[in-house]
């Protein structure tokens, strides 16, 4: 029996995805720098912690989140997924089941009508979480939530309701790390990158060339797949429904997106709802 092993779309075998936190005014330059290079990712949100629409911050104020307006006309522009962060920014950890039920629900319910998309995502607020948090999360209709733990590899989560981050932008591996990724050929699986941070700290460091390096060197490159969380973990969980027969010779894909990968030294593509002999 010959291994498979999944592509993403395209057939390329590795992703690239990004993940900010707070809606700070800050995010329009992150856009802005990692469009450029053909690269997106997902902004996490409290829908509760929006200042008054005619703000104004004390001067030398670096976490300066956007209000509302502001907000929407930035991530319009973008192509950039919106997903939640809890309503008040509040840690899970700790609340009563309630109490965080609502910091989640209502969060997804006042994002889903501000930005007009469906909100399936979550980052947990300082890192925290617990397998309560997990749980709520999971009843919550949460596809993926993102921790604040680095693993330095390039593997696909083993769970997505407490999904890593392959670093932080901060980290000095940083950009070891994406060489690493961009000159492996021939990985046994599917390679997968994902840098997490808070763009307001590229100001308070003064560090804007961090970033800009990383997209300039990572970006339109052929053999990756430049995407947001969701469309990751909706591929993944896509490719998980194949349905194959005994022998390996035939796949039946039910779902409504096409799936790659490759079978021993074959090169298979399945289109939506088909299925192929290979």
């Amino acid at each position: 029996m010959a291994n498979m092993i999944m592509r993403f779309p395209g057939g390329v075998p590795k992703a690239l995805t990004l993940s900010y936190d707070d809606g700070v005014e800050q995010d329009e330059r992150l856009i802005e720098i990692a469009e450029k290079y053909g690269i997106k990712g997902t902004f996490n949100l409290n829908s509760g912690c929006f200042p008054p629409e005619d703000v104004a911050y004390e001067k030398g104020t670096i976490h300066r989140r956007m209000p509302l307006q502001k907000a929407k006309e930035v991530y319009a522009k973008s192509s950039w997924e919106i997903a939640a962060h809890a309503y008040t920014h509040a840690s899970l950890v700790g609340l009563s089941g309630n109490i965080a039920t609502d910091e989640i629900l209502h969060d997804r319910k006042e994002l889903e009508k501000h930005f007009g998309t469906i909100v399936r995502g979550f980052a947990y607020p300082f890192g925290a979480y617990d397998d309560r948090s997990v749980d709520i999360l999971k009843n919550c209709s949460i596809c993926y939530a993102r921790t604040v733990e680095s693993t330095h590899d390039f593997h696909l989560p083993k769970d997505w309701l407490r999904l890593p981050a392959t670093c932080h932008h901060a980290d000095p591996e940083l950009m070891n790390l994406a060489k690493r990724f961009a000159e492996t050929k021939d990985w046994w699986d599917p390679m997968f990158f994902y840098l997490w941070g808070h763009s307001y700290e590229f100001e308070a460091c003064d560090n804007w060339d961090v970033i800009e390096e990383f997209c300039k060197y990572m970006g339109h490159r052929d053999d990756i797949w430049y995407a947001t969380n969701i469309e990751i973990y909706d591929y993944c969980n896509a490719f998980n429904q194949l349905i194959f027969n005994t022998e390996m010779t035939k796949c039946q894909n039910p779902t409504s997106r096409g799936i790659w990968f490759t079978y021993g030294e074959k090169d298979v593509y399945v289109p939506a709802g088909a299925a192929v002999t290979f």
